[in-house]
């Protein structure tokens, strides 16, 4: 409780409007709502900022006042020293914790690896193990189908738990009401231009760079399943790599009719820069991406 009015009190010393908008909350506290119920009580950017501070928190298709008590207690405080709850440490602490939450120790470890895997790509002997290691499990396939096929296959995995992932790991709801405090911050400074407004102009470039670390935050959201995806990924794009390099691949079916372009050899150049084997893998792997999406009915976009 202590926590969430530390957090009641520091919102409303940086926004004083914040104290309308939480009092306006509170009388919906035993009911879930969206942002269309109170939008003529609280901004696009308010909202935003209550989840992202975890006093939003959701409830089936909405979201609620997680701690009331601890927020009429932040509201009341009157006593609380303003320079303790908005001193430079106070909110750097809770921003480290918010933005510390978002990676777990497992994300940073799946990070190293998929970067030091990366390095396969110019250093031999890292793919000589990596691609051993996953000839294991693509070997039999790779000895069953001609290897365009195996590309295929392949590519449908990934688009397939890509999609998974990002469905997962990356939380929409948050990502749109950030785009939307952007947009409002937008709206309101071009409208303060028209009027020649100066004093509202400052007011809401200091909010923009408030705002910055919003859009930290989304950056690092955005980009944690990455570092998932290619800890998947990057080890079937060093066995494919392997096995076209080390000659696993050869006669008949290091050649295919790839659409658009007719027969080429999987290690012929398109366009004069790209390996076919590389062109093919990525139109199948977008092309049966968005047939798992659409079927499975993932989002992988903000509202």
């Amino acid at each position: 409780m202590a926590r969430t009015a530390e957090k009641v009190r520091e919102l409303v010393s940086e926004d004083p409007e914040m104290r309308a908008s939480l009092t306006a909350l509170l009388e919906h506290e035993d009911e879930a709502v969206e942002w269309r119920d109170v939008k003529g009580e609280l901004t696009s950017g308010q909202w935003g900022r209550l989840i992202e501070k975890g006093i939003l928190t959701e409830a089936g298709d909405g979201f609620r006042v997680d701690d009331p008590e601890a927020v009429r207690e932040g509201l009341s405080d009157e006593d609380e020293s303003p320079t303790a709850s908005t001193s430079p440490s106070a909110s750097a602490s809770t921003d480290s914790d918010d933005e510390g939450s978002s990676w777990t120790t497992y994300d940073k470890l799946a990070g190293v690896v998929a970067v030091a895997m990366m390095a396969g790509y110019y250093y031999h002997p890292i793919r000589r193990i990596v691609g051993g290691v996953v000839d294991v499990v693509l070997g039999p396939i790779d000895a069953m189908l001609p290897f365009f096929v195996v590309i295929m296959i392949l590519a449908t995995f990934t688009g397939f738990y890509t999609s998974i992932i990002q469905a997962n790991l990356m939380d929409f709801e948050k990502m749109s009401m950030y785009q939307e405090q952007m947009q409002e911050i937008q709206d309101r400074q071009k409208a303060a231009k028209e009027r020649g407004d100066e004093e509202a102009l400052e007011r809401i470039r200091e909010e923009q760079m408030e705002a910055m670390g919003d859009q930290l935050g989304m950056f690092k959201m955005q980009f944690r399943p990455m570092v998932w995806i290619m800890l998947l990924t990057i080890p079937v794009f060093l066995w494919m790599y392997w096995k076209l390099l080390t000659n696993g691949v050869t006669g008949a079916e290091a050649s295919f009719v790839m659409p658009l372009v007719g027969q080429i050899h999987l290690l012929d150049r398109i366009a004069g820069f790209m390996p076919a084997w590389i062109v093919w893998y990525f139109l199948c792997s977008m092309g049966f991406s968005q047939v798992v999406r659409k079927g499975l009915g993932i989002q992988t976009t903000p509202t």
